[in-house]
């Protein structure tokens, strides 16, 4: 396999806060470049999306070095990272323009959709339209309406479809598709989906035509093609060779801290789901060694008290994560958007009568990719057991709870999204751990550098948002 060059550009979105206007100009990044070698690094950035503190706030991990703020929902700051990666963005599409490879243009369009969008669902308005251009005169960009910044996000998707269709350019440097311009307009497509998903509270807004929207691209595939196959998913591949590993490997914390959450061990226990055998080790405290005896695995509780956990631990009552995740220096690729998550996706948009169709086989197949991803082997009958099978009063909710298995240490916070959207699947709060006056958090606070550089439009778009301040439990307009 071809050797992946890691670099530039590795920022995570909820560390550290800078203010814009250095954002924009880093003396110490390069001046110029190759769009290509720019687009792999961007997608380097971008498709890794494996965040342990997300997989604490859904409810899938726990950490016992101490008490985590995903895990207890005490968290305080985001951060505005995401701005380095669309200056990055900005640099290729310059040096598009210099090199006349329109293609460029709308792998852009759509990448730095995925950034703001990125960015939106962690705070609720930010400066879009006005960042990045401090060669303009604007180094305290404005603050844009959450609602705005869908509309833009929406048109530039369907731009870079029709963009990418008409393109006659070889994408260089495109570590995710190899130059295949066909995935690349599935993925667009795909993660419009996705973005109309997360308008669902908006659903009959007459300006962002949700339904309509969604259903012009189901029943048009030859205009926009989606994802047809799990092989069609945006993976970032990691290969063994310094810098470029699976990021958690030789991670001491991964061996030593880090458990499978109770409800979540439980929940797959109970569905007899296999794919557990793939997360966890076995327990110390166990009845045997068989490693496909549900009884040999545990969880701690996500919000007990941390003593009561560690306890459990030292008992040896609980799992800690699959030794693969920590020694196998390729083990699964990062994900950009999955198949799986798009079949979901339209199980619940058929579910919610925004297309004719019958949920069901999307689900079904979602699950299937899901236990192939995992290299799971399903079990026989697994998809008409009582607990699994569609058709009661329930459907969304075990729509969502198949989602949320199968985002097991993929797709970032997406499933924590989902559950901010929808409420489901219930992430436990009533351990006596929860520092969140016993609430889940809706959001992260604006970066403390904003309130020093940028304090008058932060302000006004705080005030314009939010009755209480900015605070981590503010409601933004993505879910009212």
């Amino acid at each position: 396999m071809k050797k992946i060059i890691y670099s530039v550009v590795v920022a995570v979105i909820f560390i550290g806060c800078e203010r814009l206007d250095k954002i924009q100009d880093d003396p110490n990044r390069v001046n110029s470049s190759t769009p290509d070698l720019l687009l792999t690094n961007i997608e380097i950035s971008i498709a890794k999306n494996i965040d342990l503190g997300a997989s604490m706030a859904s409810r899938q991990l726990t950490n016992t070095d101490g008490v985590s703020a995903t895990q207890y929902y005490n968290w305080q700051r985001g951060s505005f990272d995401n701005f380095y990666k669309l200056k990055q963005v900005q640099k290729m599409q310059e040096e598009a323009e210099r090199y006349n490879e329109p293609v460029y243009h709308a792998l852009a369009k759509f990448i730095n959709s995925y950034l703001i969008v990125e960015t939106t669902m962690v705070f609720g308005d930010v400066p879009y339209s006005d960042a990045l251009k401090v060669k303009e005169g604007i180094s305290q960009p404005k603050y844009e309406a959450q609602k705005n910044i869908f509309l833009r996000v929406l048109a530039d998707l369907e731009a870079a479809n029709l963009d990418l269709a008409a393109s006659t350019n070889v994408i260089k440097g495109d570590l995710i598709y190899k130059g295949d311009v066909l995935k690349w307009r599935k993925l667009v497509n795909s993660y419009t989906l996705k973005v109309l998903m997360d308008l669902s509270h908006h659903e009959n807004d007459t300006d962002l035509e949700v339904k309509s929207r969604f259903q012009a691209i189901v029943n048009n595939p030859a205009q926009y093609p989606i994802f047809n196959h799990l092989n069609e998913s945006a993976f970032l591949h990691f290969v063994d060779s310094k810098g470029n590993q699976y990021p958690n490997f030789n991670n001491n914390s991964m061996q030593t801290a880090y458990y499978l959450e109770e409800s979540f061990v439980n929940r797959l226990a109970d569905l007899k789901d296999t794919r557990l055998f793939r997360f966890a080790a076995m327990k110390n405290n166990r009845p045997d060694n068989d490693v496909n005896n549900f009884e040999n695995y545990g969880g701690l509780y996500g919000s007990a008290l941390m003593n009561q956990n560690t306890q459990k631990a030292v008992n040896g009552l609980a799992s800690r994560v699959n030794s693969r995740y920590y020694l196998d220096p390729i083990n699964e690729p990062g994900v950009l958007l999955s198949y799986w998550s798009i079949q979901f996706v339209l199980a619940e948009a058929a579910e919610r009568g925004w297309i004719a169709a019958n949920p069901t086989p999307f689900y079904e197949e979602g699950i299937r990719a899901s236990f192939a991803f995992f290299n799971a082997q399903m079990p026989e009958g697994y998809l008409t057991q009582e607990k699994v099978v569609l058709g009661g009063t329930n459907n969304i909710e075990r729509i969502l709870t198949q989602k949320h298995i199968a985002s097991f240490m993929n797709s970032g916070w997406q499933i924590f999204y989902d559950n901010r959207r929808t409420g489901f699947p219930k992430f436990n709060i009533d351990g006596g751990g929860v520092l969140n006056q016993g609430r889940l958090p809706k959001r992260w606070m604006y970066p403390a550098s904003e309130a020093t550089n940028n304090n008058t439009n932060l302000e006004e778009a705080v005030n314009r948002q939010f009755n209480d301040g900015d605070t981590i439990n503010g409601e933004m307009w993505l879910i009212k």
